[in-house]
């Protein structure tokens, strides 16, 4: 009895493995070019045109005569706090997110950040309901900001 044996197949020139080699060649070409094109699109110098953090922004109120200039930081948190009046904590906390994650320095602050907007819920909400907005925005510095209010 004669075997058939599959003379193609066994030299490795299936569809599969051409398939194959093709995405070994071409993968890493187009992994190093959207690699190289989202390091591109990132803005390094740390001066955002449409970031919320603009000193100059018009939403927020005037620093204080004789107190200098205002940080970052201490924009944001005026502003969110003021969303959070007009709004609602949640709100405010997914801003405080998008915010750290645009400009990663701000990461630094954001726990700050946070429980300052918690002891604001609770002026606002009280402390029941402003702890029903608790989310791991910054890990728990909201809930701690709420705690520390409620004492």
């Amino acid at each position: 009895m004669k075997h058939s044996t599959n003379q193609q197949t066994r030299r490795g020139r299936g569809p599969a493995r051409r398939i194959g080699r093709s995405l070994a060649l071409v993968l890493p070409v187009v992994l190093v070019l959207s690699g190289t094109l989202a390091v591109t699109r990132v803005d390094w110098s740390g001066n955002p045109s449409n970031s919320v953090l603009t000193a100059s922004d018009a939403s927020v109120s005037d620093a204080k005569p004789g107190s200098g200039s205002r940080t970052p930081q201490d924009v944001l948190r005026d502003q969110l706090i003021a969303e959070l009046t007009r709004e609602d904590p949640g709100v405010a906390l997914t801003r405080l997110q998008q915010a750290v994650d645009g400009r990663p320095a701000l990461a630094k602050h954001c726990a700050s950040i946070a429980r300052a907007l918690g002891r604001a819920a609770v002026r606002v909400y009280g402390p029941v309901r402003a702890q029903s907005y608790a989310r791991p925005v910054c890990d728990t510095a909201f809930a701690t900001g709420v705690a520390a209010a409620h004492r």
